[in-house]
């Protein structure tokens, strides 16, 4: 099957790559020319375990190319997917002009029947107004139908997420839609969910809403159990064990960021108080993931006495591991809020140094943990990189000044920090003191 992804970010570039490696034609469209220069010389613009295998060898099979021009993509493909990018306002409100232009340069490009795809993650009624742009500037009344086909793509597992997925969801409004996208899916050998375009817009904000809410929600039982003395771990354990609930999403630590539950359960809110209705659950969960930074910051204050003048190693950037994003990251502003109590930071990442810099250039970059950590007098840990789950605490104990770890992820056990005599603070678990 010919395919067009129109916006070659994430999303868009992990689609059509994925596509491509099922056996189609796939031309990726991105108005940033520099971009797709940079993707025919075979460079991926940001880190995504695997992408750069399937792009190179997608690209050498002659089943991937990238252009600038829609014009092009449009005339190649009978599918085409808008992917571009749906930024929040201010409002909390997702900005739809990309999707809106785009909508309108296919039409104008159109000769013969496309299936237009919203792959871009938005607001319920996205799929009308689309529709309804092409009508508007479909000239010539080239047939065409318009479907909705959300993305559930987690950062750092993005590549099985797609190629194994959970479900696929299609909403569409002809038979003719239903039948090519279930013939492009065939070959995942999954669930696949055919309802309206409506429902589909709902079902993405309302799964991403849902797991923030989870993460939320233990964040929130984490800090009864500080103030009880329980253990947040066993807690989750105990719940997760129950197939009602589920074990997923249940681990305490600083709160959750990325480019899509923050963005996606502000949009949600947004369209609910836009239809008549208060979401002030999702408000709640809104309010407790920021408190989450602030209190995990009032711990590694409280374990310092007087940031000013102390040396704080960061492990870890990145908003979640096996990922470079930064978008929301609490990183940015546990980081933010140390700078402003006059600590001095050496941060260390394993590949999200580099668009760090960009955000505090005035930090100490590290080329390891160990770097990091050494003559510090605290180590702060905000990504479970692997990396750090496996490194010699020993080593690390003898090199810093005072050994001091706060724990955004409870990534170390009580027991064995209190062997190893650090002083050790972590979320929903006792503190232990050398």
């Amino acid at each position: 099957m010919k395919i067009a992804i129109i916006g070659s970010g994430y999303v868009g570039l992990v689609t059509g790559t994925c596509f491509a490696e099922l056996g189609n034609d796939v031309i990726c469209v991105d108005n940033d020319k520099n971009k797709v220069k940079s993707l025919k010389e075979g460079e991926i613009p940001f880190y995504e375990p695997g992408l750069q295998e399937l792009v190179t060898r997608n690209v050498k099979e002659g089943r991937l190319s990238f252009t600038d021009k829609i014009g092009e993509a449009v005339d190649f493909a009978e599918v085409i997917f808008i992917a571009v990018g749906t930024p929040s306002r201010p409002n909390g409100e997702a900005d739809l002009s990309y999707v809106d232009n785009v909508a309108r340069e296919i039409a104008e490009h159109m000769k013969s029947y496309k299936l237009v795809v919203e792959k871009s993650t938005v607001p319920v009624e996205t799929g009308e107004k689309v529709m309804q742009t092409i009508k508007r500037y479909n000239k010539q009344n080239v047939p065409f139908d318009v479907a909705s086909n959300p993305e559930f793509l987690r950062e750092g597992s993005a590549i099985e997420d797609f190629l194994k997925p959970d479900r696929v969801v299609v909403g569409v409004q002809s038979d003719k839609a239903a039948s090519i996208l279930k013939k492009l899916y065939e070959p995942l050998n999954t669930n696949i969910i055919v309802t309206d375009i409506k429902s589909a817009e709902i079902i993405k904000h309302a799964s991403n809403s849902f797991l923030a809410t989870k993460i939320s929600f233990i964040n929130a039982v984490a800090n009864i159990c500080e103030f009880a003395g329980a253990d947040i771990q066993k807690v989750s354990e105990g719940m997760g064990l129950d197939r009602r609930i589920g074990k997923q999403f249940l681990y305490a630590g600083i709160g959750y960021g990325g480019s899509c539950f923050p963005k996606d359960v502000d949009a949600f809110v947004t369209i609910a108080e836009r239809k008549g209705y208060d979401f002030g659950l999702l408000k709640e969960v809104q309010r407790i993931n920021k408190d989450q930074r602030k209190r995990f910051v009032k711990k590694i204050e409280d374990a310092l006495w007087v940031p000013k003048g102390k040396t704080i190693a960061i492990w870890g950037l990145a908003f979640k591991p096996n990922t470079d994003d930064l978008r929301e990251a609490p990183s940015i502003d546990i980081i933010g809020a140390l700078l402003k109590e006059g600590a001095t930071i050496k941060a260390y990442d394993p590949v999200a140094m580099r668009r760090m810099k960009a955000i505090f250039p005035e930090i100490t970059y590290c080329k390891n943990p160990y770097e990091a950590a050494q003559d510090a007098d605290a180590i702060v840990l905000l990504t479970e990189w692997n990396e750090f789950k496996q490194i010699d605490l020993k080593k690390v104990k003898n090199s810093v000044k005072y050994p001091l770890i706060v724990d955004g992820r409870n990534v170390y056990s009580i027991d064995d920090m209190e062997a190893l005599g650090f002083h050790y603070i972590s979320i929903g678990r006792r503190e232990i003191k050398p």
